[in-house]
C-alpha cells in the first residue's frame, strides 16, 4: 500500500522522526517497507512508502490503519480529529435505525443511504493530490471519493445512481435485500462485462432487480456519470470466504471485492460512511443524506484473554540492561505501558501480576490467544532487543550408527536436488505379488506395499496433474515380501524417482531431455559421495517388469556381490497411461546392505577435500560390442591406484568406421592426491599400465 508521510502526518505526528528510524520500526513490528519514493505533485515533491503488512492484519491495510501503528510503535501521540461536527447526528441516524437481520454466514452489516442534491462531481484538490501519492490516478468525479475513502479508512463503499434505479424499478420507494440468485441470470456488469450468475452468487436486489454483484461489482444500467444528481451508497461488510468464492466463481476480482477478501468488520463502518457523507458535503452543500435500509445480522461479542506475566518471560526471555549489559526480565510496569499503547482495554491484578484484556473490535481476528498478546508485547518491545541466546537442553540419547547413515545418505539426496518424501506403507494395488490384509478398514489400504516404486508413480503423476513439474524425490520406507506358504519378510529400502525435465548442457543450447547414461551418472555420483562402489549389471527380475523399461533397467551389487538394488527408466507402457514423460528414472535400493558395506569395512562418513589439483586425462579406444563400459570401468578402478578418483563415459559410438562387432568408447579419467601435487610423468606412467591391461583383458584397440 503506498503511503504519503504527509497524509499520515495528519494523523500522527512523524515529521520529528528519522526516515530511517520509521522505517526500521516498521519492519521490526511486521511491517515490510518495500519501496520507498519521491513523487512530484504540483511541483512540489512528496516521500511515499510502499508498506505491505501481513495477511492476518486487515486492520491496518488503510491510512488510519497505519497510522494507528505508527502511534504504537514509536509511542507517538495521535492527532485524530472528530469528521465533522455532524458526526453525532449521522452516527445516531445508522445506529437509531438499524435492523436485526436472519443470521447468515455471508455477510454481517448491510446499509444503504440515499443521497439528493448533488450539484458537483468534482473532487477537491487535496483528495486528489493524495490519491496521486497514493499511485491512484484522479478522474475528478464520484470515483475519486470512493477511492479515497478506501484508502483512508479501508472501508469500499458502492455507488448507484438513484435515478435509473426508480425508473427501472418504476418505483419512486424501493426495497432493497441482498440475497442468493433463485434462478439463472445473465447479468450485466459496469465493465461492460456479462456473467452468468447461479444460486452460489449473492446479489443487492431493488424490487427485485439485481443492481449489484454483492461485495464485487454493480449493475451496468445503474452505474452513475457526469449527470447524476442523485446517488444510493451502499456500505456493507461481506464474509471474506463468500467474496473469494465469488470471485474464484466469475473469474472476477475488483478493488472492493480485494479489499473484503482480506477480512473486514464493522468496528468502524459507521464512522467510515460519516467520513464519506461528510465529504461528499464538502463540495455539496445543500447535500440531502436519508437512511434507506439498515440491517445487521450479528454483533461481534466482547472478547477478554487473560495475559499472564510468567507466560511472557518464559516465552519472550530476558533482556539486556543497558547500563550493566546483563539480562533482565521485562518488567510488569513497561507490559502496562505497551498495553495501554495498543489501545486496549485492560484490568490489572497487582497480586498475581495478571492482566484481563478486552481485544478492540478491529483486532478480534488475529488475537485468538495469550500467545498472540505476548507477541504484541514482544513486537511493542522489539524482537531484536531480546536476548538471543538459547537455554542449554541436554541430550537424550545418541545417535545409533544407522541413524548417522541415514543422515548421510539424506544429505546426499537433497545436496543432488532431491526431496524427501513420505506415504502410507498400506496401498490399495491388488497384483500377483501383493500381501492382502485380512481385515483392511478401507479398500484403498488393504495390501502392503512389496515396493516402493508404484506409488511414487502415481504421486508424481498427480503433481503433474498439479502442475507441479519438479519430479526429484526419495523416501525411505518398509516393504514386504512373502506369502502363504512362506514366511513373510520386512525390510527397509529407500527409492527415489528423478528426470521428466529438460537439461540443458549450454546457456545458448536448447533443453535436452535426461538421458538414460546421465540418469545412470547421478546414481553413480550418490554413491560415489558414499564411497561405495557398485557393479552394474543387466537385471533378469520378473518384480519391475511393470513398471521399468525392459531394456533399460540394471541391477547392483556390492564389490562382495550381495545385490543392491535396482535403476531403470519408467516402461514406456506405464508412461503413457498416467501420462508422464517417458525420461523418467526410478532406483531401488536395500537400506540394510548399504548401512551394513558402512559397517562392514568401516567406511569414514565423510571424504576429506583435498585441497591439491586435479588432472584430467583422455582415453578413447575400440573393443568388441559384448564387452560392457560398467566392467571396463570396474577394471580401471581396480588398476588405477589411489589417485585415479573419477571415471566419466564421454561419447559411445557404433558404425561409421567402426567395425560391426565393436564399439567406441571415449571416456575421462580424473586423478588427484590428498598428500601432493601430482606431475604428468606419474599420470603417463598409470595411463600406460592401464591402456595394457585393457588390452590384455579385453583386446582393446587404443585410439590415438
Amino acid at each position: 500500500m503506498y503511503t504519503s508521510l504527509d497524509w499520515l502526518n495528519e494523523l500522527v505526528s512523524v515529521k520529528t522522526i528519522q526516515l530511517e528510524t520509521l522505517i526500521n520500526k516498521l519492519t521490526l513490528g511486521g511491517f515490510e517497507v518495500e519501496e520507498i519514493l519521491e513523487i512530484d505533485v504540483n511541483n512540489n515533491k512528496r516521500t511515499v512508502l510502499d508498506i505491505s503488512a501481513t495477511a492476518n492484519r486487515a486492520d491496518s491495510l488503510s491510512i488510519k490503519g497505519i497510522a494507528k501503528e505508527i502511534t504504537a510503535l514509536l509511542n507517538q501521540p495521535s492527532n485524530v480529529v472528530p469528521y465533522s461536527d455532524n458526526s453525532t447526528k449521522y452516527k445516531n441516524l445508522v445506529n437509531d435505525n438499524i435492523n436485526r437481520a436472519d443470521f447468515t454466514a455471508d455477510y454481517s452489516t448491510f446499509v444503504t443511504l440515499t443521497i439528493e442534491n448533488l450539484e458537483n462531481l468534482t473532487s477537491p484538490k487535496w483528495i486528489q493530490e493524495k490519491l496521486i501519492c497514493s499511485k491512484v490516478e484522479p478522474v475528478n468525479n464520484l470515483l475519486d471519493f470512493q477511492n479515497y475513502i478506501l484508502l483512508e479508512t479501508g472501508y469500499p463503499f458502492e455507488f448507484y445512481d438513484l435515478e435509473k434505479i426508480q425508473k427501472l424499478t418504476n418505483a419512486s420507494d424501493f426495497q432493497l435485500q441482498l440475497k442468493s440468485v433463485e434462478k439463472p441470470l445473465s447479468f450485466l456488469a459496469n465493465n461492460d462485462l456479462t456473467y452468468e450468475l447461479n444460486s452460489e452468487i449473492l446479489v443487492v436486489e431493488a424490487n427485485q432487480y439485481p443492481i449489484s454483484i454483492g461485495g464485487i461489482i454493480s449493475n451496468y444500467e445503474v452505474a452513475y456519470n457526469s449527470k447524476t444528481t442523485s446517488l444510493l451508497i451502499e456500505g456493507s461488510i461481506f464474509s471474506s470466504k463468500k467474496i473469494r468464492q465469488q470471485s474464484r466463481a466469475l473469474g472476477l476480482r475488483t478493488d472492493r471485492s480485494a479489499r473484503y477478501e482480506k477480512g473486514l468488520n464493522n468496528s468502524y463502518f459507521t464512522e467510515a460512511l460519516i467520513r464519506l457523507i461528510t465529504l461528499l458535503k464538502i463540495t455539496n452543500p445543500n447535500l440531502i443524506c436519508k437512511l434507506h435500509t439498515a440491517s445487521e445480522v450479528e454483533q461481534l461479542d466482547d472478547v477478554k484473554l487473560l495475559l499472564q506475566y510468567e507466560n511472557i518471560i518464559e516465552i519472550l526471555g530476558p533482556v539486556q540492561n543497558p547500563k550493566t549489559k546483563n539480562p533482565i526480565d521485562i518488567s510488569p510496569i513497561e507490559v502496562t505501558e505497551y498495553l495501554k499503547r495498543l489501545n486496549f482495554d485492560f484490568t490489572f491484578n497487582q497480586t498475581t501480576l495478571e492482566w484481563l484484556v478486552q481485544i478492540p473490535k478491529d483486532r478480534i481476528d488475529d488475537l485468538e490467544r495469550e500467545i498472540d498478546l505476548i507477541e504484541e508485547i514482544g513486537r511493542l518491545h522489539g524482537f531484536n532487543n531480546f536476548i538471543t541466546t538459547l537455554p542449554p537442553i541436554p541430550n537424550i540419547g545418541k545417535e545409533d550408527f544407522s541413524y548417522q547413515i541415514r543422515k548421510k545418505l539424506t544429505n546426499c539426496f537433497i545436496n543432488t536436488g532431491f526431496n524427501e518424501l513420505l506415504q502410507y506403507s498400506l496401498v490399495g494395488d491388488k497384483t500377483a505379488q501383493s500381501i492382502p490384509l485380512v481385515n483392511p478398514l478401507t479398500t484403498d489400504c488393504s495390501t502392503l506395499r512389496t515396493s516402493l516404486l508404484p506409488s511414487l508413480v502415481k504421486i508424481t503423476s498427480e503433481n503433474l496433474k498439479q502442475g507441479n513439474n519438479l519430479l526429484q524425490g526419495f523416501e525411505y520406507g518398509h516393504v514386504f515380501e512373502g506369502n502363504l506358504k512362506t514366511t513373510y519378510k520386512e525390510f527397509e529400502v529407500i527409492s527415489g524417482i528423478f528426470g521428466g525435465t529438460k537439461i540443458k548442457q549450454n546457456w545458448d543450447q536448447s533443453g535436452q531431455p535426461l538421458s538414460w547414461f546421465e540418469g545412470k551418472g547421478q546414481i553413480e555420483e550418490i554413491f560415489n559421495q558414499l564411497n561405495i562402489s557398485v557393479i552394474w549389471n543387466q537385471s533378469t527380475s520378473s518384480k519391475y517388469e511393470t513398471i521399468l523399461h525392459p531394456y533399460r533397467t540394471a541391477e547392483l551389487y556390492l564389490e562382495t556381490g550381495e545385490y543392491l538394488g535396482v535403476f531403470g527408466q519408467i516402461h514406456r507402457v506405464l508412461a503413457k497411461q498416467l501420462n508422464l514423460p517417458v525420461d523418467l528414472f526410478l532406483f531401488e535400493f536395500n537400506f540394510d546392505s548399504i548401512r551394513d558395506e558402512f559397517k562392514n569395512k568401516k567406511l569414514a562418513l565423510y571424504n576429506s577435500y583435498s585441497t591439491y589439483p586435479k588432472i584430467t586425462k583422455d582415453l578413447s579406444f575400440v573393443v568388441d560390442r559384448t564387452t560392457s563400459f560398467d566392467s571396463i570401468k570396474h577394471t580401471l578402478i581396480k588398476n588405477g591406484t589411489n589417485y585415479l578418483k573419477d571415471i566419466e563415459l564421454l561419447d559411445e559410438y557404433r558404425g561409421g568406421s567402426i567395425p560391426d562387432h565393436q564399439t567406441s568408447f571415449c571416456i575421462q579419467l580424473t586423478f588427484q592426491s590428498s598428500e601432493k601435487t601430482l606431475i604428468t610423468k606419474e599420470i603417463e606412467e598409470i595411463i600406460d599400465t592401464l591402456q595394457s591391461i585393457l588390452t590384455d583383458k579385453y583386446k582393446v584397440s587404443i585410439r590415438a
